[in-house]
């Protein structure tokens, strides 16, 4: 499990290790049943505070990410097909949202746009 934690980013740090083993879990990567390193260990292993670790852990099992089991440790939770499309569906969403919001300060229209992720979309596919 590969988390990157940045000092310049305005998120706090909780958020971006939820944010990476969200995205870990919902791209595959991290699967049903595979289990999570320790709060310490991961805590450790990041150089942040436990408090820091434990709170990102219970974020992600208030979501459904994860499951932790007392004295065994925290494991990808079994997620539901049509849930983690609805969460893939969703995490675009927002992306598209932010750059929308930028489009607009640019004065980019939606024609544009459009044709922008047109683009994007037959290159990368």
């Amino acid at each position: 499990m590969k988390i990157v934690i940045s000092n310049a980013s305005p998120d706090p740090i909780y958020e971006q290790v939820t944010r990476q083993i969200k995205g870990q879990i919902i791209s595959g990567d991290l699967k049903e049943g595979d289990p999570l390193p320790s709060i310490r260990k991961l805590a450790q292993d990041l150089q942040i505070s436990v408090i820091t670790t434990k709170r990102a852990y219970e974020e992600l099992q208030k979501e459904g990410f994860i499951d932790s089991v007392e004295g065994k440790g925290s494991f990808v939770a079994m997620q539901n097909k049509e849930l983690l499309r609805e969460k893939k569906m969703k995490l675009v969403e927002e992306k598209m949202s932010g750059a929308v919001e930028e489009a607009l300060l640019l004065g980019i229209t939606l024609p544009e746009l459009r044709e922008m992720l047109t683009l994007l979309f037959k290159e990368k596919d």
